[in-house]
């Protein structure tokens, strides 16, 4: 599903790839001619007969437009696509492997490159954390060399796809973001909310012609006034631990009044701020806790695929460090991994070959956010693997026998 505002030249070079890439795929193409002046209806109504058109005379927000694709949908999956994004080969199959391989996923997230020469602002592995107080919370994290599947808090609004009836479960994309931005964080945050991932798909790769249509329609001033307002009605609609939104609320207020000076869109947004906070919060608890997911997806958890399953019984090895784990495969079972690591970096190859999958946590001393990130890797390679036994290497590791010990919990529901 492609949202288009006079885009008929970024849909000229974007459909070729994405028809040659469904060719072995039963699917449909559906495009929103956004407010298009550039005669975009006519041109694919002539070139392109068998694309769903879905005409808006007057240009509507992201949101909207995209909402009026999702309800023309008949699949059991949906990709939304700006049209600015070109399609490397094998996208759609990447994509919808990740479904086969992780129980009850929402969303699974592409890599984002750009075109030679221009600088990456975008990778598809997105993350919430600061360095600074500065920073703003959302960034997209380099991937690592040999990772997949890693968990996400949200994949990228423009080249993603989504389990449909979780989708519409969740009311689709909310409206409320107007004109554009943050609706994507906003999805997988509830998503999350329910217990439902999103990871980020290696395999799958677009190049992306950054801000191709916003940036003929607002200026770079007003895109960021846009987001950071937006920033702030994501945490007051979507955060319902109440410790959790003060906490998040003081940072983003802190990082605005730090900008304030230099930054007319930080200004703007605290001046919008006491209204903003008044708009309601969710009413109803989370099933899955908001601190667990966000540890999850703050960018110390990574994922690495390693020898190809066997189709035996799964063991799950969880250990303080995969050094010990070298050169000691199981021939009756497949093993997992979870362990903790100093830095985030590809495992050697002698542990990748004995080991099904390898996901590494970040260990940083004194940081009470590991131990949560840590059992929240635990529980969810539980449920992706589903192990029948669990192997705890914990001696002389005193300070990380409570974590490890958590895999008994797990596997024990």
């Amino acid at each position: 599903m492609i949202p288009s505002r006079n885009g008929k030249e970024l849909l000229r070079a974007q459909l070729p790839g994405i028809r040659r890439d469904l060719r072995e795929i039963v699917s449909e193409i559906v495009v929103v001619d956004n407010g298009s002046d550039d005669g975009t209806a006519s041109w694919l109504a002539a070139e392109w007969p068998r694309i769903h058109v879905e005409v808006s005379p007057e240009p509507l927000s992201f949101a909207r437009a995209v909402n009026r694709g999702i309800a023309r949908a008949r699949y059991s999956h949906i990709c939304l696509l700006n049209n600015d994004m070109l399609l490397e080969p094998g996208f759609f199959q990447a994509l919808g492997a990740a479904f086969d391989r992780i129980p009850g996923l929402f969303c699974a997230t592409a890599q984002i490159r750009f075109p030679a020469g221009v600088r990456r602002e975008e990778t598809g592995k997105a993350v919430m954390a600061q360095n600074s107080p500065e920073d703003f919370p959302l960034r997209c994290d380099e991937p690592i060399e040999g990772e997949d599947l890693t968990w996400v808090l949200y994949g990228s609004g423009g080249c993603s796809v989504y389990d449909a009836a979780k989708l519409h479960a969740l009311g689709d994309v909310d409206e409320v973001y107007e004109p554009a931005y943050v609706e994507d964080l906003d999805l997988g945050y509830r998503a999350w909310q329910r217990g439902w991932p999103s990871v980020y798909v290696n395999g799958a790769l677009v190049e992306h012609r950054h801000r191709a249509t916003t940036s003929r329609y607002y200026k770079p001033e007003e895109l960021e006034r846009i987001l950071e307002i937006n920033y702030l009605r994501f945490l007051v609609r979507a955060v319902a631990d109440s410790r959790l939104f003060r906490r998040l609320w003081d940072q983003a207020m802190l990082r605005l009044q730090l900008r304030a000076a230099v930054s007319p869109a930080a200004l703007d947004a605290l001046r919008a701020a006491p209204e903003l906070a008044l708009q309601g919060a969710p009413a109803t608890p989370p099933d899955y806790p908001e601190e667990a997911f966000l540890a999850l997806t703050n960018g110390s958890v990574a994922v690495f695929p390693g020898a190809k399953p066997t189709g035996k019984p799964t063991m799950l090895v969880v250990t303080p460090s995969l050094s010990r784990r070298r050169n000691q495969p199981s021939h009756e079972r497949d093993q997992v991994v979870v362990a903790f690591a100093g830095t985030l970096q590809a495992p050697p190859p002698e542990i990748l070959k004995n080991f099904t999958e390898v996901v590494l946590v970040r260990w940083a001393k004194g940081r009470e956010g590991n131990a949560v990130a840590f059992r929240a890797a635990l529980q969810q390679t539980v449920t992706k693997w589903r192990p029948i036994e669990a192997r705890l290497e914990t001696r002389d590791m005193a300070q990380y026998s409570a974590d490890c010990g958590t895999a008994r919990v797990v596997l024990a529901k």
